[in-house]
């Protein structure tokens, strides 16, 4: 994060792609960390919360609403979030699981296993952190973009990112507090990180009961879209049309796959 070496992107046009490819329903949204809140504080109209919320909240204000807000870990309204974040300390106290204890886990060893097995950014590094739109260009270079996109969107961006360079993709799913397997994960490990939010995403974040939420960071997220136009030449694109259940799809896959229609044994 924060890389000393600094890459110059055009966000108008990368936003423009994305939605041009997958028709994106929610506004795409860079985070970044910040050592001191006088640089978080220095970003062009930025909001700063009046109240205490969490961070599924501050993220919602961003992508739903288009706001760039930007936080300490004293404007959480929950240790939980700000702990992901690395705002707020991991300690033995929310190592142990205890909060969560008879509330979403049957024992205490059950949640203190949880907890230890979240992807947080290291405590102490960074003092605060800016969410807001990718278009309009107010955080310059941020650590990761979060796109929230439905399940057909999601696969295509995966498949773009899989033009080149092919990897199997393998993402975790930590139950509640599934955060820390989208922004806690990209930004610990600079890697994209799939998720599927989670209950206090949804409720408290604003979070459709149809979307997964993918942090990427920003090379990556070009990559993907280069990717993208890759399958759109091919007429690989969103919305994907059904072909039908009932139907025999030879005639359209054998343009496609001409060695592997009609097999025989």
């Amino acid at each position: 994060m924060n890389a000393e070496t600094q890459t110059t992107y055009d966000w108008k046009g990368i936003v423009a792609e994305l939605n041009q490819y997958l028709r994106l329903k929610t506004t795409p949204i860079g985070m970044k960390m910040y050592a001191t809140t006088e640089e978080m504080e220095a970003v062009p109209k930025i909001r700063r919360p009046q109240q205490r919320h969490l961070l599924d909240q501050i993220v919602a204000q961003s992508a739903r609403l288009g706001w760039t807000v930007g936080i300490t870990g004293n404007d959480l309204a929950m240790k939980q979030c700000g702990a992901i974040a690395g705002l707020l300390p991991q300690d033995e106290d929310w190592l142990s699981g205890e909060a969560m204890e008879g509330v979403w886990f049957g024992t205490r060893e059950d949640s203190a296993a949880h907890q230890e097995s979240l992807d947080v950014v290291k405590f102490g590094a960074y003092k605060a952190l800016a969410v807001s739109p990718l278009e309009v260009g107010r955080i310059d270079n941020p650590d990761i973009c979060l796109i929230y996109a439905t399940p057909g969107q999601m696969i295509l961006l995966i498949n773009g990112l899989q033009w080149e360079g092919f990897k199997k993709f393998e993402w975790s799913v930590a139950g509640e507090s599934s955060c820390a397997d989208s922004w806690g994960r990209a930004l610990s490990t600079g890697t994209p990180s799939l998720s599927i939010p989670c209950y206090a995403e949804r409720r408290y974040g604003g979070v459709l009961d149809d979307e997964l939420l993918m942090a990427i960071p920003p090379a990556d997220l070009v990559k993907g879209i280069e990717g993208l136009k890759k399958l759109s030449k091919n007429g690989l694109r969103y919305p994907i049309p059904q072909y039908g259940i009932q139907i025999d799809p030879t005639e359209s896959l054998e343009p496609i796959y001409p060695k592997w229609v009609r097999p025989t044994i």
